[in-house]
């Protein structure tokens, strides 16, 4: 697996958004094993980057904030954190190799005709998975890196069950709140301890002052499994508040945003509930059924459809639509629908469904109907990358003249 991007340090670091046209941003959803998705939709993307501006070329160069929730905090880290060259600890191409030989280790199955009932006994007692691999996998990765040291700024969101309010670990705010400076592998653990399926994650941080933080944190989806307008607000924030990479941007300059954000798909089009199955259950139904959580799906599934439906609605306004790609796939069915079923044949049908997610049209939600729909004229996901791979490339390049 190569780690190290080839021609180390030697790549120029993309200048400021001040600098520039546009300010690009780029969102993945959580979901557990699902994130091989996206995994596959940026590997194709940094192809593209790479058929434009050579074989170095990686995600982090392009784009001023990448965000990410649960699975896709990690994938951000994987992206953004520096290796000992300052490059990218790892290529897009890596990830879903990443997945197919860590996710079995991290969601061990519980394999024979009592597995089911294994698994409710170890759900009543507590997490689903101990997460001591995942943990110990993180920790090794990312060592003590820290949020401020991403290559790119990063955005990845939490949830504080002790103070029950949202704890967003944002790069721009890393002087200005020092407590949130923390180490990324306590903020990638925290933010996939999904409940019931991995535990929370405690740990704390000290400020300027030396004064010390206790943060006490569960997954990301809670606040935002769909973190673009986490992302997109942040940004916003910064703007007004005139840090030093986006001053003199005006606030209300919205049409500068180009957003690609990524779903990690979900299982809408089978329709395997219904308010006949669930007026009948009680605790336990919500938080197990078929191998599946119902409440936990139906609180992420609600917040990133609502965000993609405010984003469409917001670019669509501002004459902005074709800066603002989502990709998304609703049409999982199964075990491919699970968050942690690790099986050898259920990861290789995600890296399936990614590659068939880049030949379909794209599309945008429609709440009336619950599903997405191609958007007329459109082309195909595969398309619109390979376009939005070339405004990216023109919007670093014309930075880049600025400040020579």
């Amino acid at each position: 697996m190569e780690n190290v991007a080839a021609g180390g340090s030697s790549r120029v670091a993309m200048p400021p958004p001040n600098t520039g046209k546009l300010i690009t941003i780029l969102a993945i959803d959580g979901g557990g094993i699902r994130g091989i998705i996206p995994g596959v939709i940026l590997a194709y993307l940094e192809s593209q980057l790479q058929e434009l501006d050579g074989k170095d070329a990686r995600i982090a160069d392009y784009f001023d904030l990448i965000a990410g929730t649960s699975t896709g905090g990690l994938v951000t880290a994987m992206l953004a954190a520096p290796n000992k060259d300052k490059r990218p600890f790892y290529a897009a191409k890596d990830i879903v190799p990443f997945y197919r030989e860590h996710s079995p280790k991290i969601f061990p199955q519980s394999g024979g005709p009592f597995a089911g009932v294994i698994n409710l006994a170890k759900m009543l007692k507590g997490p689903k998975y101990d997460g001591e691999y995942l943990h110990k996998l993180i920790k090794g990765l990312l060592g003590g890196t820290r949020l401020h040291d991403t290559l790119t700024a990063v955005v990845i969101p939490t949830f504080d069950i002790k103070r029950l309010q949202p704890v967003i670990f944002s790069s721009y705010e890393t002087k200005s709140r020092p407590h949130l400076d923390a180490e990324l592998a306590d903020i990638c653990i925290s933010t996939s301890a999904a409940p019931t399926f991995l535990p929370a994650h405690t740990f704390k941080n000290k400020d300027a002052q030396n004064n010390e933080r206790e943060f006490n944190l569960i997954d990301g989806g809670i606040a935002a499994n769909n973190p673009t307008l986490v992302a997109i607000g942040e940004v916003t924030k910064q703007v007004v508040m005139k840090h030093e990479d986006l001053f003199p941007i005006k606030p209300m300059e919205y049409g500068r945003f180009l957003v690609i954000s990524l779903g990690t798909g979900n299982a809408k089009n089978e329709e395997k509930y219904n308010a006949k199955m669930a007026a009948k259950w009680g605790l336990l139904s919500w938080l197990t059924h078929n191998n599946s959580t119902p409440i936990v799906e139906a609180y992420n599934q609600a917040s990133a459809d609502m965000v993609d439906l405010h984003n469409f609605v917001v670019f669509k306004a501002l004459h902005s639509d074709d800066k603002y790609l989502r990709i998304q796939d609703d049409t999982l069915t199964g075990s491919l629908a699970s968050v942690d079923i690790a099986t050898k044949e259920n990861l290789e049908g995600l890296v399936k469904v990614g590659e068939r997610l880049l030949e379909k049209p794209t599309s945008r939600i429609n709440l009336d109907k619950g599903v997405y729909e191609p958007i007329e004229k459109g082309g195909t996901n595969k398309e619109a990358l390979r376009r939005f791979a070339k405004i990216l490339s023109d919007e670093r390049r014309f930075r880049q003249s600025n400040v020579k």
